[in-house]
């Protein structure tokens, strides 16, 4: 009887423990991240790459995350620490990652920079750097090895999985309460020329040319690729589904055969602009292939979501190997779903903001889900960050180089901004968790280019402008002197949470927020919701002079929230 008792509670426990897992779920058609059984959404910050670099180094770091108001952080386990002699693992790096998180309250996404790191092979073991033989490397046009492990490496690809499959099944023993909530394989992967794409040469490295790689591309297409495309034939992205139906919807054939003849594009603009497409539908199969089997292995051991990365293709980067071809860019999804089964989604590092909102959109296709695991560190990035949220219901919004310190993309020690954003969002977590992503939230953006932002939610508009500083002198007489005017870009996110009313946070630059809609001639209210000294929320009431350009009106440099009845 005992016995029969104990394996009840055992089987209760593993039930519990299971049902607990960060995992993704889909909601009336939306992704959501699950983590403790709840909608979560990551306001994180990615380390720089060295940081985890030693114990010794992160230990000041998880408390000044914390105290930055993040609950996530995006951090790097390297193969060559974890696996520094073949078959022998240390784990110590993984532990103090792992601890630090856990002792200051965070979460932890882990970057697994296995085979690759921003398209080179930089973070493997010494022993599979000496040994190009058995771990041979990808060859440019003219038969110059790159560093760069090839897909075709059937010994790299066993060991990368190998290695992971010991990492996820260490933290399957020790991440007892599930600290780490999702992991990244590889960083930024694909084939490219570094010195082509800094120079801007149009001569980067397409593909593979090595003489496997050569061989399986004079070969059929693999049948398993052709019946996904078959399958899925009216909702693939239209850069595939036009090359595939142009060239005659084969069914059989080499890649050249069935997606046609890889060539230079010098006509189009940067939206319609593909060149070499064969070449890199080629690449990416052979890449997604690659990282399922490294993916495969590791979910056997600890099924935590899992997704791949990638450095965009940018209007001076329009050509696949001036950015790493094969990496997984919006318009070769359908090659990722088919090839790496294994990965749950897809996810942009966005730094060229000039086509900030055409990512988001792109990545968003057909319910890959929107996790933007690199981005911009300085004040404009933070106000982004509550556009990014209500507009898009992000899962996830992480600056790069969070931490300071960096050669490039680096964050400023002295600058508050996100942890007063992500302060302000914290405080709204159970607003995004019920309405993120759904038509009761949005979100506004302004900067020096765009000082109006115009949203409809429902049947209401939602209006920002930039408060300007000669507007402040000519209503209220106020002096230059009286006011400092930095120029900071704005961000807000709404929330509709009953009939004529709503939460909203806005800030960084000076921003006012009107809502109206046909019928409604002002405001029953608007209240700022503070904290007192013991965080407990309250209601400030607002009216005349400040809410005289709308509703809910922020300074230059400040976040705040409101409730605003209509």
């Amino acid at each position: 009887m005992r016995r029969f008792l104990f394996l009840v509670c055992f089987s209760l426990v593993g039930i519990f423990t299971y049902a607990q897992l960060p995992t993704l779920k889909k909601v009336d058609g939306m992704t959501q991240l699950m983590v403790d059984g709840q909608p979560f959404y990551a306001l994180a910050g990615e380390l720089h790459n060295s940081s985890t670099g030693s114990v010794q180094n992160m230990e000041n770091i998880w408390p000044r995350m914390a105290e930055q108001n993040l609950n996530t952080v995006i951090a790097a386990m390297s193969w060559e620490l974890l696996e520094p002699v073949e078959g022998q693992f240390d784990y110590s790096i993984l532990d103090a990652m792992l601890q630090g998180a856990e002792k200051n309250h965070l979460k932890l996404v882990i970057l697994w920079f296995g085979s690759w790191k921003n398209g080179e092979s930089t973070y493997v073991p010494v022993w599979v750097k000496t040994d190009r033989k058995r771990f041979p490397l990808v060859k440019n046009k003219n038969g110059d090895e790159l560093n760069i492990l090839s897909t075709f490496s059937v010994n790299a690809r066993k060991a990368d999985a190998n290695a992971f499959a010991h990492l996820m099944a260490h933290l399957r023993e020790t991440d007892r309460n599930h600290t780490v909530i999702a992991v990244q394989i590889e960083n930024e992967m694909g084939t490219m020329d570094i010195a082509s794409t800094y120079m801007r040469r149009p001569n980067g490295i397409m593909r593979d040319f090595s003489s496997p790689a050569n061989k399986a591309f004079a070969s059929d297409v693999p049948s398993d690729f052709i019946s996904y495309l078959k399958k899925n034939q009216k909702s693939l992205n239209p850069v595939i589904s036009k090359a595939w139906i142009s060239n005659g919807k084969k069914e059989k054939g080499t890649w050249e055969e069935v997606f046609g003849v890889s060539k230079e594009d010098t006509t189009s603009n940067f939206n319609t602009h593909f060149s070499y497409l064969t070449d890199e539908i080629f690449n990416t199969w052979n890449y997604a292939t690659y990282v399922h089997q490294v993916a495969s292995a590791g979910k056997k051991e600890y099924n935590l979501p899992m997704y791949v990365n990638a450095w965009m293709k940018q209007p001076s980067q329009r050509d696949p190997g001036l950015y790493p071809s094969g990496g997984p860019q919006a318009h070769l999804i359908d090659i990722w779903r088919a090839g790496a089964p294994s990965i749950d989604f897809l996810a942009p590092d966005i730094y060229e903001i000039s086509i900030f909102d055409k990512i988001c959109e792109d990545y968003k296709q057909s319910g890959n889900p929107l996790f933007i695991p690199e981005t911009r560190v300085d004040a404009a990035a933070a106000a982004r960050a509550l556009y990014t949220f209500g507009k898009y219901g992000a899962l996830c919004y992480a600056p790069f180089g969070i931490d300071g310190g960096g050669f490039t993309n680096t964050a400023d020690p002295t600058q508050p901004y996100f942890k007063k954003v992500y302060g302000a969002l914290k405080k709204l977590m159970p607003y995004l968790q019920q309405y993120a992503g759904t038509e009761k939230c949005t979100g506004l953006f302004l900067d020096d280019k765009k000082t109006t932002d115009t949203q409809k939610l429902g049947e209401y508009n939602i209006v920002a402008r930039r408060i300007m500083l000669g507007s402040a002198q000519a209503l209220f007489g106020t002096s230059a002197g009286e006011q400092k005017q930095e120029n900071l870009a704005s961000g807000a996110i709404i929330f509709q949470v009953a009939e004529n009313e709503f939460i909203v946070a806005a800030g960084v630059g000076s921003i006012s927020i009107s809502i109206s809609k046909p019928g409604t001639i002002g405001y029953i209210s608007v209240d700022e919701i503070r904290y007192d000294q013991d965080d407990k929320p309250y209601y400030h009431r607002l009216n005349g002079d400040e809410t005289a350009f709308g509703g809910a009106t922020v300074p230059d440099g400040d976040v705040r929230i409101f409730r605003i009845k209509l």
